[in-house]
């Protein structure tokens, strides 16, 4: 049976979330092109109607989380910087692998993939650093591009270290010390040590971050 192109666009939509949920909790090779198919409630032969391998998901994957057509995710970004840190560096975005954020939990292995994926995570790095640059301090526009791409790159290794570590103590200080640091280079920390007065990192802020 023939279905709309409205059913395919769902449908492809489906897998494509399906993907980045599992790639994100286990890794590139630690899912199936089987369990995601299952996981998007499509059978596995539909699958060759919308990619032509796992390689082609996978750079569409990322494609579809960093480069949304409508832009949603891009204009979604909070203009203050410790706005983005609070959500980023929290228990949630650390916990819940399957929602967070690609450059923490898929970092390391997207070094390693096509160049479709790496052209879409290059560009959502430009983006993102045009974007937080905005409302860094600094002099010119280079200061406020450095402090924007340091503050950013702190955030997703310190998001990684408290994935690695097997203390949770340890994990949730990781969070709370990287936050507090931004807070005092970017001279927004006064609202930052507010909120982490006495307060772990499992009790920040937690909305999606990706």
């Amino acid at each position: 049976m023939k279905i709309s192109r409205e059913q395919v666009a769902i449908n492809r939509t489906r897998i494509l979330e399906a993907a980045a949920c599992l790639f994100r909790e286990r890794g590139f090779d630690g899912v199936t092109v089987a369990e995601i198919m299952h996981a998007a409630d499509l059978t596995h032969g539909a699958f060759y109607g919308h990619f032509t391998s796992k390689e082609d998901l996978i750079a569409q994957t990322f494609a579809h989380v960093l480069m949304p057509g409508d832009g949603t995710r891009e204009s979604a970004l909070p203009e203050r910087m410790m706005d983005f840190a609070e959500i980023y560096l929290s228990a949630k975005q650390r916990d819940e692998r399957a929602t967070a954020c690609l450059y923490s939990t898929l970092g390391t292995e997207a070094a390693r993939a096509s160049v479709e994926a790496r052209h879409a995570m290059t560009a959502n790095v430009r983006s993102r650093i045009d974007i937080f640059s905005k409302g860094m301090p600094g002099n010119d526009a280079e200061e406020r591009r450095q402090a924007a791409t340091g503050s950013w790159a702190t955030m997703i290794g310190a998001a990684m270290l408290a994935r690695i570590v097997d203390d949770p103590e340890l994990s949730d200080r990781l969070l709370a010390d990287t936050l507090a640091w931004l807070g005092k280079t970017s001279g927004q920390q006064n609202s930052v040590e507010d909120t982490l007065h006495d307060q772990p990192a499992s009790q920040l802020p937690q909305r999606a971050a990706h």
